[in-house]
């Protein structure tokens, strides 16, 4: 069989993928891209627009709860069968036909099929009907085939058939009880969808809620999950899981007592998939994260390039299209022969990976961050001052909600008098974000930012408030 030829072969369709294939179609490179599933991917389908398509439902009810002349008009709690249908409307039913005509809109092709290295910028590609389909880059070929969920090893676990956040996020029928093992982002938010449709949800965590985050992060999110009805067990292992004949799930935990639930989610973190990539054709380790520099090459590989979950680098669907971008870039100017390095505004290095990831956990309340915490700063050896507000004094707050709770908090580096992280927990408090980002990228001195003026009544006043309890 004659092999097919291209400048780039992207193996994975997803946002990544499909940034990575736009960027170097865009600089006049041939492109194709390789999708075992669902061109779009998992935040398309699976991921963030299911999840924060099912999160909106609870969010709004309890925001008109929230405001004295809206909540005497909330008469019921949230319609489940309504919030499954606007999460199967979101996802286009699982029908991937918009995006597969973008794709062919943008010039790229796409090869269906489950694809495997085979030598140096060589891909196998095996349909579902059993054909393959050999494929040949030119110059390089980008692995954008992201993370899956990881299932620790406790005795009993794969047995009791667990959902991951797959299953989670597409729910058709809500289960009575719901037992959660993990506490960061993906357990928080299913906690809080799951109390939000009347479920009765345990969260097991090892540790506390949200611990990449600041403290008060996840205080905030266990003290809500409380009030919901939820119950969250922390400083808890479990040393057994059973799927009883009934069908409920059992789980022992490490001092002994036991969780019961009619469904168990895990939510413990994520692995590569890498298992099934023919990485051992290349002489690296199947299974395996890929180790990278700054433009997504492959370390030792210099046809190979890595980006998005893939590289370990920052699970975020907006960093790996960020990287996405920035390794489009430098694939085409590699092959057309360009100096990367003297490449204008630094589009080719993905840079903001190390120290300035945004973040928004879309709980009950919000948690939003970028930079540093103050912990992080202090490790980082960063001489830190911390300004921390209370939100509901904002005026912006009383006019948003009567019982508004919320607290934001800025970590400034003292030497440079720059901003290097914040944090905000509130209601509605995900558009805070993208202003800090910018003054943590931008690096805007605080002499600065007391002439960027927040509008009034806005929470995002709190930018005032900072900057008076900085002082001139």
């Amino acid at each position: 069989m004659t092999a097919r030829e291209y400048d780039l072969i992207v193996i994975g369709a997803g946002p990544v993928g499909e940034n990575v294939a736009d960027r170097a179609t865009q600089e006049g490179l041939s492109v194709v891209v390789v999708e075992g599933e669902l061109v779009g991917g998992e935040c398309s389908y699976w991921a963030c627009m299911p999840s924060k398509a099912l999160l909106r439902s609870g969010a709004v009810l309890r925001a008109a709860r929230d405001v004295d002349g809206a909540s005497q008009a909330v008469t019921g709690s949230v319609d489940v069968a309504g919030a499954l249908r606007r999460r199967d409307a979101i996802v286009h039913e699982w029908s991937d036909l918009s995006q597969v005509e973008w794709l062919q809109g943008a010039g790229i092709d796409l090869v269906r099929g489950h694809g495997r290295l085979d030598g140096e910028r060589k891909v196998v590609v095996t349909g579902s009907d059993g054909d393959e389909t050999t494929l040949v880059a030119r110059h390089a070929v980008a692995v954008c085939t992201g993370s899956a969920a990881l299932l620790p090893d406790i005795p009993g676990l794969k047995d009791a058939a667990p959902w991951t956040s797959r299953d989670a996020t597409g729910v058709q029928e809500v289960p009575p009880s719901l037992a959660i093992l993990g506490g960061g982002v993906v357990g928080s938010e299913m906690a809080t969808l799951f109390a939000s449709f009347g479920c009765e949800v345990t969260v097991i965590a090892r540790s506390g809620l949200l611990t990449s985050l600041e403290p008060f992060a996840g205080e905030a999110v266990v003290e809500s999950l409380t009030e919901a009805g939820a119950t969250v067990l922390t400083d808890a292992g479990v040393d057994r899981v059973v799927r009883e004949d009934g069908g409920d799930v059992v789980l022992t935990l490490s001092d002994g007592s036991e969780v019961r639930a009619a469904q168990l989610l895990v939510a413990t973190g994520r692995v590569a998939r890498t298992g099934d990539l023919g990485l051992e054709t290349i002489g690296l380790a199947p299974g395996t994260w890929l180790d990278v520099d700054d433009t997504m090459r492959v370390r030792g590989v210099d046809w190979l390039y890595a980006v998005g979950d893939v590289n370990h680098r920052a699970l975020l669907t907006h960093q790996g299209k960020y990287q996405a971008r920035a390794a489009g870039d430098v694939i085409a100017a590699r092959a057309l022969g360009g100096e990367v390095e003297d490449a204008p505004w630094g589009r080719h290095v993905a840079t903001a990976d190390h120290s300035t990831v945004p973040q928004v956990v879309f709980t009950d309340p919000e948690v939003a961050s970028v930079g540093h915490t103050e912990a992080s700063a202090h490790a980082a050896g960063i001489g830190i001052r911390v300004l921390d507000y209370d939100l509901s004094w904002v005026s912006g707050a009383s006019t948003h909600a009567d019982h508004y709770r919320g607290r934001a908090r800025a970590v400034v580096d003292e030497e440079r008098r720059v901003l290097v992280g914040a944090t905000f927990v509130g209601p509605d408090i995900a558009e805070l974000l993208h202003s800090a980002t910018i003054a943590i990228v931008g690096e805007v001195p605080i002499e600065r930012l007391w002439h960027a003026v927040p509008s009034y009544p806005t929470v995002s006043e709190v930018w005032l408030r900072w900057l008076e309890a900085w002082g001139r």
